[in-house]
């Protein structure tokens, strides 16, 4: 016999799961869509642009390859990774200092650190550029790597501070009774417990570094030094007409981001969700 409450149940579950397929439809149809028509001649492009391709032209790829998209690919993960790797290391350090060690005005080191996310990179741009400019670092791989680190350590600083906030500080004594150092509680033993938030503030990073645009445009003049926003700009400005090209770069682009998120995501959720809900 079917009760009111098991109805309810059953339709409350058929509600959520056409909603969670909805919301799943949303999202990856347009990544499908670029990727499929990637595949495409300009003029099936534009006859039927939501049909799939008659032809599987994996040249569009191999010349959006060609045409300068490996050199941006290469110039985006040598800025994503090592501005990442110093983002999370600094914040981490920093985190630990604030919430594990004892030191003075303590409060006051995170008023300022987290004052920085009310900076907006778009007020400090001029000054920024003069500034790299007399110090020979304008359009160079270190202008990126400073300002991704420098713009983004606040915000990471106070996600992991958070999570490490709540964490049993029988641990920090007990490594301390066993004669470790703070070095080495830090990196034998806080840090492994963080790695969920680690995870989740790697991939906001990651994110963050490999679409920014407005650093990556300003501060680099030069092709060579181009990330993957900027020249698919300089893609699209030079190979306007030929839309399937510019499709397969951006499909390329879009790649490594995608299989980072879901290699993670398990840990990206649940340190997302306990660092800010602390």
């Amino acid at each position: 016999m079917v009760t009111r409450t098991s109805f309810l149940g059953s339709i409350t579950k058929v509600f959520v799961w056409s909603f969670l397929l909805g919301l799943v439809v949303v999202v990856l149809y347009p990544l499908l869509w670029m990727v499929l028509n990637g595949f495409k001649e300009n003029a099936e492009l534009f006859g039927n642009p939501f049909a799939m391709p008659l032809a599987w032209n994996w040249e569009n790829y191999a010349d959006a390859w060609n045409r300068g998209v490996n050199n941006y690919l290469v110039t985006s993960v040598l800025v994503t990774v090592t501005s990442t790797v110093a983002t999370v290391f600094i914040s981490a350090w920093a985190a630990f200092g604030l919430t594990r060690v004892k030191i003075p005005f303590s409060r006051t080191i995170v008023t300022l650190i987290l004052g920085g996310l009310m900076l907006a990179p778009t007020v400090a741009l001029v000054p920024l550029v003069k500034l790299f400019q007399s110090l020979g670092l304008y359009n160079t791989f270190w202008a990126l790597l400073i300002l991704y680190t420098a713009f983004r350590i606040p915000f990471t600083t106070f996600l992991i501070r958070a999570y490490m906030i709540d964490l049993p500080r029988e641990v920090d004594e007990a490594a301390e009774v066993d004669g470790a150092s703070k070095a080495t509680t830090f990196w034998k033993i806080i840090l492994p417990m963080c790695k969920p938030i680690i995870v989740s503030t790697v991939i906001l990073h990651v994110l963050f570094a490999w679409n920014e645009y407005l650093f990556a445009m300003v501060f680099t003049s030069g092709t060579d030094m181009q990330t993957l926003p900027v020249g698919l700009t300089s893609l699209m400005s030079k190979h306007g007409t030929d839309y399937p090209v510019v499709f397969a770069g951006m499909a390329i682009a879009a790649l490594p981001v995608v299989l980072i998120f879901f290699a993670g995501q398990r840990y990206f959720i649940k340190g997302l969700a306990d660092g800010i809900g602390k």
